[in-house]
């Protein structure tokens, strides 16, 4: 995929648990838990829609490891092939903790739209 995602609102209530949705399957490698991967992302708040963070709009994908990385994230890409676009739904337990956590994102549910680009 080279092109910047777009997130379709969600209606009723945020989940309480992970939700994955594969929008893509891959075919390349396979991710698994404590691998470092190269994603491009999208990440906007579940309740507003608005976005709070995209690579595309750096112009650059991004490289990590999974164990660094919020908890959604770490559960929601293993078992992704590269090459594939999933969607996960994280609720705030599973990102940046409940509302008052200090991280400007506490107490939010968000939604991510991933594209698996290597796994290393």
């Amino acid at each position: 995929m080279s092109t910047k995602p777009e997130i379709e609102f969600i209606e009723g209530p945020p989940p309480v648990e992970l939700v994955i949705t594969d929008l893509v399957v891959g075919d390349g490698a396979e991710a698994v838990a404590g691998a470092t991967v190269e994603v491009h992302y999208l990440g906007v708040d579940f309740e507003t829609g608005e976005q709070f963070d995209a690579s595309w709009d750096r112009g650059a994908s991004i490289s990590f490891p999974l164990a660094g990385l919020i908890a959604g994230w770490q559960e929601g890409i293993p078992g992704m092939r590269v090459g594939g676009r999933r969607q996960l739904v994280i609720p705030p337990r599973l990102a940046y903790g409940e509302a008052g956590g200090g991280h400007r994102l506490s107490g939010r549910t968000l939604v991510f739209v991933i594209d698996l680009l290597d796994v290393g």
